[in-house]
């Protein structure tokens, strides 16, 4: 397996794996997504794939590199320092899927290991990411890699 930067000829496999994500998220919670989605319009996506601050990456294997296994949607954030918070550099993990008919392989793993590593090359205080607790699995999958909740967000719904 390689892992590499996408570009725009990544397209449509990319596209498949943010409409399986978009779905599962669909199927927790219909209140908030709307079904047949996906995260990006191409126009988005076109523009983020050409973003150096946006990076996106795609494992594929070695013998057919437009195959798309899974991807990593990464963000570098700089926050300035104020009166109460120190200045740092955040990688923002977006999004990561791996094809459904392929989890369990390490893809993820591999995904995860590439942009923490990153992460460290570009001088990043931390990794952070947002997993929705309608997805238990993904939430499974991140604990596994030795991430923590830093920060909850809690919701009350208005019936």
């Amino acid at each position: 397996m390689i892992i590499r930067r996408a570009t725009a000829l990544d397209l449509d496999g990319i596209n498949s794996l943010l409409s399986q994500v978009h779905e599962l998220h669909y199927e927790g919670r219909p209140d908030l997504f709307k079904p047949g989605r996906k995260k990006h319009p191409d126009a988005v996506l076109l523009y983020i794939l050409r973003d150096d601050n946006r990076p996106v990456f795609v494992a594929v294997p070695e013998e057919d590199s437009q195959k798309i296994l899974g991807y990593i949607f990464c963000v570098l954030e700089d926050y300035e320092a104020d009166y109460m918070h120190a200045e740092i550099r955040t990688l923002y993990i977006d999004d990561l899927c791996v094809d459904e008919k392929i989890r369990g392989q390490g893809i993820g793993t591999a995904l995860y290991n590439y942009a923490l590593d990153l992460a460290g090359k570009l001088g990043c205080h931390n990794v952070t990411l947002n997993v929705w607790t309608c997805n238990p699995k993904a939430m499974g999958f991140y604990e596994h890699l030795g991430l923590k909740p830093y920060k909850i967000c809690m919701e009350k719904i208005i019936d």
